[in-house]
């Protein structure tokens, strides 16, 4: 069966949309988007030599946002840019095209190119388009669902993702010593060397209503971390205090996320951050985020530091593959 893919329906001329993406009230951003001072989400520069005051940055940003921004993180402005250039040129291809990548129905994987993700309770839809492949480690990765064209964009995505594990390693020491654990503590607690990484482009095509409509629907990563790349047209949000805010766009930084696995190895210490995007009537939107995870077969719970008596485990330990089968699937964990 053929699916209608976002990015076609946004090319017809179009005043209205598609009812299946009009968002129930109480999510339409038109409506529901705070409008008044904006608190300024932590922007961090991490290479600030006075490493114990990035530590605590980053781990007070951790715990009251969930959410933050990092500058002079020595991924190179060039590498970014081309990452950002072939992503943009493979969904500026002709359709069948893209196909050629897409995502296998019923095969449990998430990779390819695709419209529809999770499932939804009230039958909408979102106004975008992805690709997600595995990036690391690279007996995960799978060229299968690798666009062939533009040809630059293997390296790109190679070259990207060499200096993107420098990063992933800064953070989690950085969030591990913050909870008073070693620095290692935490990515051992998803894997080790064993962590993977997915990427995913988000496409948003330009949308007649924005109003009306969101790009990704309000959710939090089932990733222990994940490190996104924006382009220069905003849209996320984060919710915080009861508000949904608009998150300023900052030159070269890159927008870290607490996911899922890290408030359960914290046993609720770092929150995983509510967020959602906004799409926009005359530009598309792109996002470049990488979703860092341990394998499916490791069991993640709170790890036993942070259980006492008084403070019992919140969560319980499961396989990483079972977290995101009920995820996907609006299951209770």
């Amino acid at each position: 069966m053929e699916v209608e893919r976002v990015q076609a329906i946004a090319s017809l001329p179009l005043d209205a949309i598609p009812s299946e993406f009009i968002r129930s009230e109480h999510e339409q951003p038109g409506t529901t988007t705070f409008h008044g001072p904006i608190p300024e989400v932590p922007v961090i520069d991490i290479s600030d030599p006075d490493r114990s005051r990035v530590v605590q940055t980053i781990t007070e940003a951790a715990i009251e946002w969930g959410f933050f921004q990092v500058v002079n993180h020595d991924i190179p402005e060039k590498v970014i840019q081309e990452l950002q250039r072939v992503g943009k040129e493979f969904f500026e291809l002709p359709q069948e095209e893209k196909e050629a990548v897409s995502m296998v129905p019923g095969s449990g994987s998430f990779e390819g190119y695709g419209t529809k993700l999770q499932k939804e309770l009230e039958g909408k839809k979102a106004w975008v388009d992805f690709l997600f492949h595995n990036v690391w480690p690279s007996s995960r990765v799978n060229y299968r669902f690798w666009p062939k064209n533009p040809p630059s964009y293997k390296k790109a995505n190679e070259e990207y993702t060499k200096h993107l594990l420098g990063v992933v390693d800064h953070m989690l020491s950085s969030l591990s010593i913050g909870l008073g654990l070693d620095g290692h503590v935490l990515k051992d607690g998803l894997g080790g060397e064993a962590l993977e990484l997915l990427m995913k482009i988000n496409y948003y095509p330009p949308c007649p209503r924005p109003d009306l409509a969101l790009g990704v629907v309000a959710h939090t990563d089932m990733s222990a971390i994940t490190i996104l790349v924006p382009n220069e047209v905003p849209g996320l949000q984060v919710f915080k205090d009861d508000h949904w805010f608009d998150v300023k766009y900052v030159p070269n930084a890159l927008v870290i996320h607490i996911g899922d696995q890290l408030q359960i190895l914290s046993n609720g210490r770092y929150k995983s951050v509510w967020h959602r995007t906004t799409v926009n009537k005359e530009k598309a939107r792109m996002s470049w985020p990488v979703f860092c995870s341990p394998p499916g077969d490791m069991v993640v719970g709170p790890l036993p530091q942070f259980v006492t008596e008084e403070n019992p485990a919140k969560y319980k330990a499961k396989m990483y593959k079972d977290y995101e089968y009920c995820k996907i699937n609006k299951l209770p964990q």
